[in-house]
């Protein structure tokens, strides 16, 4: 289904061709090859920079951002303490996260109003709790071709509409606000060429996970941008496209574009949009890094069982050798939890069969009108039986309400499945967590540890698998029993969609240009300002307080989501939930240090094993800071959310060190929350307690590499850190301990230029 090409290739007259001489390129043709993507032209229309060549930087600014209601707290008081006056560009509000307002008392509820206060002060779009789930209302209300969306949310992906878009962390947010830029280097560009047309009962879930499994483990199209062309594309519904769309972050690249259409345009018009829709399709002779082939005819339903998205199985294989391939996922699930009451065999009867518990259609990625409709053809007249739980989520109102018109919600509810409203909550443990031990099939985003909402901490852990709508409609019908929907009996020709504007025309505010100074903020009692943070001094001690050895380490581990993320209005309460599912000692050694560095401040001598570690590494000079650490082998991997890093930075976290990054995004935030994100190649390990000594912070970051010394008792030993490139701004925001701190006082700086 899936062919790779590492080498590159050009694409000429709807072909691709592996060698440039197939096509008569010159040699000046091919020096600019790659200004023939659609990729290119739309970067180099956002760059401020007069040049955007290959390696070399870019300096972007979007036409357009996007935050829910567990981001846009955080970054309105980021940019509000920089000096907000206005939005200068479109920002839309969306509350579809801490929808159910379950959690906390009125905490969400609070966090709802103060968006909306905020809208009305600054000038933004305000989308009320439970009307769309975030990325469904910027498809239908905020893509254009050809346009830049930045959202802090990692599955900010709206390439099918031929709209370039990218989730990063708040702070990168807070920079366009504040009219910064995203400063990045050209990125590689991948063709992912499609041909052929997918099979009754395949669905979009399964080329993307297909997908995914081809290029994850490598890290093939890491911190890329993925161009979909060629014949297959039209043999996809808009809303097949934007479902694969969607589903590229968890390749980890960094953005996602495709080839538009008629039928492309046909959804603007059906939206009342038509003039944001734009032609787009690569020229003659252009350049890709890398060519990923997909054969659509061939794909078939799969699955990806936990807990990653890339842990992917044809269902075939599953069903016809269950003990084998749930017996090795149940073997490395209990290594990874390190639980080894861990099971997934159980779930299979004395007949052979698959049993699940639940089954969940939701989301950017699952809820959508093709999707449901699909899910409610093949339930039609049908029953889930009295064991299966099946949840229905609607992407947005207007797919809500069309559906409720044209019959296939009643058939849903008719089979027994229970439709919700525009939620979230199910991709990120806030909705519909299944009890101990269950196994729940989902069309979401993702499958990692706890994702599902369970607390490995009280003993409790469930499994989630994902797989197509189709296939979970198929289960569901055959009473729980997994099921593919290859060969389902059904009718898959599906009514157009039939869009109502009045229904945001009656909820949604609308204030962008429109700002009111006059309006007052409106403050619940859990949010509260960012604290206070130290710039960053000539040397660095750093105690490493926790290691982890895992392959990967996901953003849920490093801050949870579910209840916690109820709380990131207030990042000190916030951050007592630190790592908190992997590393339940994190928060309570974290605090011990930012104690002894809090104490220092006010004069009291280092503490011995600190004086030692200096003594040890040859002494320094001029000032220094203390502050915590984590080593990683890979963090960052998964969900834009900055909390991540800020949660480690508000108890005192100076750095982390890694092997490798996982995401861009998770670095990003490290520096803007003024984390120094060191690499190292482990040829030593570090331990937990000890404690690196790293002289002159200015030279290191200049240079790019720290000759660091690691002291722990019974003899330390020297190891060199290094620093990916780091812009000048980048270098200047770690140094001032943050982003805050950056800005403001740039901002002063201006303000006395202006005195003068």
């Amino acid at each position: 289904m899936i062919k790779i090409h590492p080498r590159g290739a050009y694409y000429n007259n709807g072909k691709i061709y592996l060698d440039s001489e197939s096509i008569g390129l010159t040699p000046s043709e091919i020096k600019d090859a790659y200004k023939k993507t659609i990729s290119y032209r739309i970067l180099a229309n956002h760059n401020i920079l007069e040049t955007t060549q290959k390696d070399a930087p870019l300096n972007i600014k979007f036409d357009a951002i996007a935050s829910h209601d567990i981001t846009f707290v955080g970054i309105i008081q980021t940019a509000k303490a920089i000096g907000l006056d206005s939005f200068p560009l479109p920002y839309v509000l969306t509350n579809c996260h801490n929808s159910l307002a379950a959690v906390g008392g009125t905490i969400n509820s609070d966090d709802h109003i103060f968006g909306l206060s905020a809208a009305k002060k600054y000038g933004g779009i305000y989308v009320p709790p439970n009307q769309a789930v975030i990325h469904t209302y910027m498809r239908e209300q905020m893509a254009a071709g050809g346009k830049m969306i930045l959202g802090s949310d990692s599955h900010t992906r709206y390439g099918a509409l031929g709209t370039m878009a990218i989730g990063e962390g708040g702070p990168e947010l807070v920079k366009q606000i504040t009219g910064k830029t995203y400063d990045i280097t050209y990125p590689e560009i991948v063709g992912v060429k499609l041909y052929g047309k997918p099979r009754k009962g395949v669905g979009p879930q399964d080329i993307a996970l297909s997908i995914i499994k081809a290029v994850f483990k490598d890290g093939l199209v890491k911190n890329k941008v993925m161009e979909f062309f060629g014949e297959g594309v039209a043999a996809l519904p808009i809303e097949y496209r934007n479902g694969i769309d969607v589903m590229t972050t968890e390749t980890t690249c960094l953005s996602s574009i495709w080839q538009t259409d008629e039928a492309v345009r046909n959804y603007y018009i059906a939206h009342g949009r038509e003039n944001d829709y734009k032609e787009l399709a690569p020229q003659d002779g252009a350049y890709y890094d890398l060519l990923i082939e997909v054969d659509l005819s061939a794909a078939e339903p799969v699955i990806a069982l936990p807990f990653h998205p890339s842990n992917v199985y044809t269902l075939n294989e599953l069903l016809a050798d269950p003990y084998t391939v749930l017996g090795k996922c149940e073997q490395e699930g209990r290594e990874l939890l390190k639980n080894p009451s861990f099971t997934l065999t159980n779930k299979i009867t004395k007949d052979g069969r698959i049993k699940v518990d639940q089954a969940i259609i939701a989301g950017c990625a699952g809820g959508t009108y093709d999707n449901i409709f699909e899910a409610a053809r093949i339930l039609e007249g049908k029953s889930i039986g009295n064991t299966l739980s099946a949840s229905v989520y609607c992407g947005s109102q207007p797919i809500y309400l069309d559906l409720i018109k044209k019959g296939a919600l009643a058939a849903l509810v008719a089979a027994g499945v229970v439709v919700k409203t525009s939620f979230c909550g199910p991709c990120f443990g806030a909705g519909d967590v299944p009890f101990n031990n269950g196994f729940s099939v989902r069309h979401t985003t993702r499958n990692f540890p706890s994702r599902e909402g369970s607390k490995p901490s009280d003993g409790q852990i469930a499994s989630v698998a994902l797989m197509d709508a189709r296939s979970i409609a198929a289960t569901a019908a055959n009473g729980g029993y997994l099921t593919s929907a290859l060969g389902q009996d059904y009718n898959n020709t599906l009514p157009p969609f039939t869009y109502d504007p009045s229904v945001y025309g009656n909820r949604v505010f609308k204030g962008y240009g429109q700002s009111n100074p006059q309006e007052e903020l409106v403050y619940g009692p859990n949010i509260s300002d960012w604290p206070d943070i130290l710039p960053l001094q000539d040397n660095l001690l750093l105690k490493l307080i926790t290691v982890i050895n895992d392959p990967v380490t996901t953003t849920d581990e490093l801050i949870p989501s579910g209840e916690a993320s109820s709380y990131r209005s207030n990042p000190l309460k916030l951050a007592e939930f630190t790592l908190g599912r992997k590393a339940p000692y994190y928060v309570g050694r974290a605090k011990a240090v930012k104690a002894e560095e809090d104490a220092r401040q006010k004069g009291d001598a280092l503490p011995n094993e600190y004086a030692r570690a200096i003594a040890a590494a040859g002494g320094i000079k001029g000032t220094v800071s203390l502050g915590s650490a984590i080593f990683a082998l890979k963090p960052g991997d998964g969900s834009a959310r900055e909390q991540a890093a800020s949660s480690q930075r508000v108890l005192g976290g100076a750095a982390n060190i890694a092997l490798e990054y996982a995401t861009k995004r998770y670095r990003s935030n490290l520096i803007n929350w003024g984390m120094l994100p060191f690499r190292y190649d482990n040829s030593r390990p570090l331990d937990e307690g000890d404690i690196i000594v790293i002289k002159t912070v200015d030279a290191v970051l200049a240079s790019g590499k720290a000759q660091a010394y690691v002291h722990r008792e019974g003899g330390g030993f020297t190891a060199e850190f290094t620093l990916d490139p780091l812009t000048v701004a980048e270098k200047d925001i770690i140094k001032a301990g943050c982003l805050i701190n950056y800005e403001r006082k740039n901002n002063q700086s201006l303000k006395q230029g202006e005195q003068k």
